[in-house]
């Protein structure tokens, strides 16, 4: 089996992939000072919930965008699973050929969901991940990774309201329903979740007007969104085309397959 970490700001996401297919998923806490011991307890007890075994795990990959995370799951990987763990990182094969200008500074997560998008999808695409921030990633059909735009996600300007004014609240991140709204907590989730959706909307709508005009193939534009909060945000704007919540565990696997080779066991005691 394959264990797939991917690390938000926010979440950790574990899947569990057998035979290429992901059997169970799990969603945890992102929490810097953590040691590898304690995400180890964390996972250990995950698995005994399911009736899995840790030992049944043949590998390891991880894509995080908080780097300080990284080497406690790599530590964990050799200490709780005796493997070397895949790293989504510079140099490591995706299928995807990426324009950015530096290329190293593109977000793994943002580079396992187009690998992911363009295998399920194809392309041209525009991939939007609803996460801490909310990201927009174009892809040709020539499987090329162009780039996109981040703007601060649903939480993090539902926070920024909260901590910089004196008398808001924190608020649930639901549609209200109306845009008039008479009391403060409607008005202020009107403002974050129709203003997200707003901006959503004209991003995309811009995106593919760029996108036509870069690969002049004719094709139309697919739009996929991921994240937690892709489905309240599709349910109020037209252009997405699916929403898909796995795309990012997919991706990984996706990607494991390409850069899998003879296993790299970490044994007890032994000099790396």
């Amino acid at each position: 089996m394959l264990l797939a970490f991917d690390v938000g700001n926010s979440n950790i996401v574990l899947g569990l992939f057998k035979d290429g297919k992901l059997i169970t998923n799990w969603r945890i806490k992102t929490d810097t000072n953590k040691s590898a011991d304690e995400y180890g307890m964390i996972v250990n007890q995950l698995f005994q919930y399911e009736g899995l075994k840790t030992s049944d795990v043949e590998d390891v990959i991880i894509s995080t965008v908080v780097p300080s995370v990284l080497f406690t799951l790599q530590h964990l990987s050799q200490k709780y699973f005796h493997k070397r763990a895949i790293t989504v990182e510079s140099g490591v094969k995706t299928g995807l050929i990426v324009k950015y200008d530096n290329p190293k500074q593109v977000g793994a997560d943002r580079i396992v969901n187009a690998v992911a998008a363009y295998h399920k999808y194809g392309g041209p695409l525009i991939i939007i991940d609803f996460g801490t921030a909310t990201t927009f990633c174009a892809v040709t059909e020539k499987a090329e990774y162009l780039g996109g735009s981040i703007a601060p996600g649903l939480k993090i300007s539902s926070e920024a309201l909260f901590e910089k004014t004196s008398k808001l609240p924190k608020v649930e991140l639901e549609e209200p329903g109306l845009t008039i709204c008479k009391n403060t907590i409607q008005s202020m989730q009107s403002g974050l979740v129709y203003g997200h959706m707003g901006m959503v909307d004209y991003i995309v709508r811009m995106m593919k007007k760029e996108l036509e005009a870069i690969t002049q193939s004719g094709k139309p534009v697919t739009v996929v969104a991921t994240g937690g909060l892709s489905t309240l945000i599709d349910g109020g704007v037209d252009c997405i085309d699916y929403v898909d919540k796995m795309l990012t565990l997919e991706g990984l696997e996706l990607i494991y397959q390409k850069n899998k080779k003879a296993p790299r066991p970490c044994g007890k005691g032994k000099k790396e």
